[in-house]
């Protein structure tokens, strides 16, 4: 089953009197149980592209369809809803609350959800290294830290899809390969749909599939 869809998606923006296209016209799909990899440079539309599959911003022309349903035609309160249930972000900026400690970056998830997992979430915490820092606050964490603990919180609300936007930047290179190791085994035992943006091609080897993004043009490698 096709988890995300794109369908003659693009994607323009407004410089003065000129017209910037982002993402050109895309057509696209991820299957659930697939771990597909977005590679290219900076500035090519990688994260234009992963933000319009995560319904963060709506394509200028073209269809989003989550799990063979249209997506971008939703009402952003319904959009909304679906990113919660549905969507799992991990982003470049961890995005933590600054007044939370850690274990509470989760109970806020638990509220919206109305009910808990600690034992699941301590799992997540244990699986990424960073059991020992529950009770810290996000400004106590180095940048590899709270990057950890934003892949565990985007992993507990067990998303059906991941998106992924340069989920290891701020880590070593032992670091980033068990956080692939985790997304891919996520991806496989769990049946979700998975795509990472990286500029990092070390990242690739685990990836079903992997596409080049180059001047808003997506191609299958």
């Amino acid at each position: 089953m096709e988890a995300i869809q794109f369908k003659g998606v693009t994607k323009n923006f407004k410089d003065g009197d000129a017209t910037i296209e982002a993402l050109k016209e895309t057509d696209f799909s991820v299957n659930q149980g697939e771990l597909v990899a977005v590679i290219g440079p900076s500035g090519s539309g990688k994260s234009t592209f992963l933000t319009i599959a995560g319904g963060l911003q709506t394509p200028t022309s073209g269809e989003v369809f989550i799990n063979e349903e249209s997506f971008s035609e939703l009402s952003e309160k319904k959009r909304a809803k679906t990113r919660f249930k549905e969507i799992g972000f991990i982003l470049q900026a961890s995005n933590l609350v600054p007044f939370l400690t850690v274990q509470k970056q989760f109970s806020l998830v638990d509220q919206v959800n109305h009910q808990q997992n600690r034992e699941f979430r301590d799992q997540l915490l244990n699986q990424l290294g960073i059991i020992e820092l529950k009770n810290k606050y996000p400004e106590e964490l180095s940048g590899g830290e709270r990057q950890r603990v934003a892949i565990a919180r985007a992993l507990y609300n067990q998303p059906a899809i991941i998106l992924a936007d340069e989920p290891t930047a701020s880590l070593d290179t032992e670091r980033a390969f068990e956080v692939v190791d985790i997304l891919a085994k996520e991806t496989k035992e769990k049946n979700k749909a998975t795509i990472m943006v990286t500029h990092d091609t070390r990242l690739i080897d685990k990836c079903d599939k992997v596409y080049i993004m180059k001047d808003g043009q997506l191609k299958a490698k």
